[in-house]
């Protein structure tokens, strides 16, 4: 099917009666982007933001008159912006997207493959995952910084807590580096569901819980790819999880919220020097003994 897309800029207050407006006439999808590198790290609970300067995006069937569009609008907002109308390329669009996805490697023996490749070294510990409706695939510099500890850890015969599972990544990496229980903890029932179908394919079994449901037995290793402000309120579960000598890996933190971070968890842990990538930190920990 061929398509057309209409392209504005446009302003937060203004974004969203003009999304409104364009579905009613007609348009399949409409999407926000970045219109001036102007990142949005952390949105307070409940909000959904945009950035001041934004690209919007409406995709039409290639048979709709653009003027009819155009005076649709004009009839239902008080300001319509100009808009670039462009046809939108054919292309295999299943192929592109695969296209994006390679095998990624982390630390020495840590890799993470799409089913539609063959795994660079059969001989590593390979992860099976592919892009779906859960976070962790391994490309951002969070999770990344989580694999790359995970590749240099001693987890034979541990158990495990992977808390904000996602899609499972870190806890089917645990599992494949040797752990021998491994648990993941997860809001989202989705993710719980990416996260036992993820473990099934690399043939490993992941207990998978909300987190009302997570036994309270204390693990020997607690990873948590989050965000600062969960971290920092999850301080005490995590201690309640944890015993003498438990390590603590935290992530989904930016440079500026490190020592913050950091100080929520110095009444039960030990507290390593952050670790970054890009702009986000790495924290490290082991539980005080006794």
């Amino acid at each position: 099917m061929a398509w057309i897309q209409f392209i504005c800029h446009t302003s937060p207050d203004k974004a969203e009666a003009l999304s409104e407006a364009l579905g009613e006439c007609g348009a399949a999808a409409v999407t926000f982007e970045d219109d001036a590198d102007q990142p949005i790290y952390e949105p307070d609970p409940g909000e959904t933001p945009l950035w001041t300067e934004t690209r919007l995006t409406a995709l039409f069937d290639a048979e709709t008159q653009q003027q009819s569009v155009l005076d649709m609008l004009a009839g239902m907002l008080l300001d319509v912006p100009k808009f670039r109308v462009e046809a939108v390329e054919e292309k295999d669009w299943e192929r592109e997207w695969m296209a994006n996805f390679h095998p990624l490697q982390f630390g020495e023996k840590l890799w993470i493959v799409p089913s539609w490749h063959q795994a660079p070294d059969e001989q590593a510990v390979n992860i099976l995952l592919d892009p779906g409706l859960a976070f962790g695939t391994g490309t951002h510099a969070t999770t990344a910084l989580c694999l790359n500890w995970l590749d240099q850890a001693d987890l034979q015969g541990k158990y495990v807590i992977d808390y904000g599972c996602g899609s499972g990544i870190l806890a089917i990496a645990a599992a494949l580096l040797g752990a021998e229980r491994v648990i993941g903890v997860d809001t989202d029932p989705q993710a719980l569901e990416a996260t036992r179908e993820n473990a099934r394919r690399n043939g490993v079994e992941i207990e998978a819980y909300l987190p009302g449901n997570c036994p309270d037995d204390p693990c020997d290793l607690l990873l948590a790819n989050i965000l600062a402000g969960p971290l920092q309120n999850l301080a005490p579960r995590f201690a309640n999880l944890s015993k003498p000598n438990t390590e603590l890996v935290l992530s989904g933190i930016l440079q500026t919220q490190a020592e913050e971070v950091a100080d929520s968890y110095q009444q039960w842990f030990t507290m390593q020097p952050a670790v970054s990538r890009e702009d986000w930190v790495r924290l490290t920990g082991v539980r005080h003994a006794v």
